[in-house]
């Protein structure tokens, strides 16, 4: 698709052009998906997902316009420029103001994720193979009424080109697989999953990730906890201890408490859907007490197998690494050249569309809080009396970030 995107590009920049644009960007992406299920010792599906498209930018007039089409021809890439000016000169007429960018060095530039061993290159056999041994290493735990096995493997090629001069290819590869056990007893149902509360877990990388996970060294662990919970103590109630989360429990909490809320155009208010607005407003910034100054809260998309790591944005702009949170102060936002602009500062390679077909919006990248110098066994040791919770099994949050519920 490669070669064929950078013939395109050019012709749907300066289609965009003539036809009045003072700023267009042209995003082809070819997204191939594969999945395999297995449940109960047997194979329960298997899937595979192929699109490809392009999705062009508009600025004229002073205000966006956003057109795709999935053919890939030159007739077409020029009728879908023609109509992404059209519908930016339709939106001009109900603007609030001019669109702005913040500047960005436009970079002719090539990425792929790094990996050591291709995902699509392991035989759908080889991946199914596993699934069933670890569904099977489950199942020799007795009282188990339903268990999950799965994988899910991605490849998205994409070609970024600007009429502020960008040319750049990627390629990027997700990994990851998971488990699920499900007990029932006389009155409640019991599941619990690995690596997270999703079971599957995914990561930026090949089949090697998935190797690492172990899903049959971790499934008869899996399975027993299951069993064991329809038996369990109820929680305490009504208590006031210390409560140390698991990784992946904290993982979703810094997500959806401390990540969504630092994207800018919540904070803004241009953005309110799935996840509402935000309580970090403009304002705040640089003055907010957010924690103790032991915490930081960092904004990666350059870490090594992260889930939000790439090469550059769907603005062209390249990944990169800052903080959200620096010694408990609220210091930095997820932004957009938009957005950023909004503030007097630059993009921090923030935007990415789900596919061609999508306008790109600012999601998070890596946000992660930075570990002390404990590990797990420490924490544990140190604390009299606590709960460990570990992996999440519902959530409720404010439609401004400010309170959550989590039940694990």
């Amino acid at each position: 698709m490669l070669s064929l995107a950078r013939d395109l590009a050019g012709r749907a920049l300066e289609t965009a052009r003539v036809r009045g644009a003072t700023y267009a960007d042209a995003r082809f992406v070819h997204r191939e998906v594969e999945e395999a299920h297995v449940r109960n010792g047997h194979l329960d599906g298997l899937a595979r997902h192929d699109a490809a498209g392009v999705g062009i930018r508009a600025i004229a007039d002073g205000a966006w316009g956003f057109a795709a089409s999935p053919v890939l021809s030159r007739a077409e890439v020029d009728r879908v420029a023609a109509e992404a000016v059209a519908i930016a000169r339709a939106s001009s007429l109900v603007k609030a103001g001019d669109v702005r960018l913040a500047p960005v060095t436009a970079v002719e530039a090539t990425y792929r994720t790094p990996l050591a061993v291709d995902p699509f290159a392991v035989p759908m056999g080889e991946r199914i193979d596993l699934l069933l041994r670890a569904d099977h290493a489950m199942r020799t735990v007795k009282g188990l009424r339903t268990t999950r096995a799965s994988c899910e493997i991605w490849r998205e090629t994409k070609y970024f080109a600007s009429t502020e001069g960008a040319a750049i290819e990627q390629v990027l590869v997700e990994t990851g697989g998971g488990i699920e056990a499900e007990a029932v007893g006389h009155d409640e149902m019991q599941r619990r999953s690995y690596p997270n509360s999703g079971a599957r877990h995914q990561n930026t990388g090949g089949w090697e990730f998935v190797l690492r996970q172990d899903l049959v060294g971790q499934a008869p662990r899996i399975a027993e906890e299951a069993v064991a919970l329809l038996t369990a103590e109820p929680c305490p109630r009504d208590v006031r201890t210390s409560v140390i989360l698991a990784g992946n429990q904290l993982a979703l909490q810094v997500h959806e408490s401390c990540g969504h809320p630092i994207e800018l155009d919540r904070a803004l208010g241009s953005e309110a859907a799935f996840a509402g607005t935000s309580f970090l407003t403009p304002d705040r910034l640089g003055t907010f007490r957010y924690g103790s100054e032991h915490v930081n809260i960092q904004i990666d998309s350059v870490l090594p197998g992260g889930l939000g790591t790439f090469g550059f944005d769907d603005e062209g702009v390249a990944a990169s690494q800052g903080w959200a949170v620096k010694d408990g102060v609220f210091v930095g936002y997820l932004m957009s050249r938009e957005t950023a602009a909004a503030l007097g500062r630059l993009s921090n390679g923030t935007m990415r569309a789900d596919g061609w077909s999508k306008l790109p919006l600012i999601r998070m990248t890596n946000v992660s809080l930075m570990p002390g110098p404990w590990r797990l066994a420490d924490l544990i040791a140190d604390t009299d009396d606590g709960i460990l919770m570990d992996t999440n099994r519902s959530w409720s949050i404010d439609d401004r970030r400010l309170n959550f519920q989590f039940g694990t």
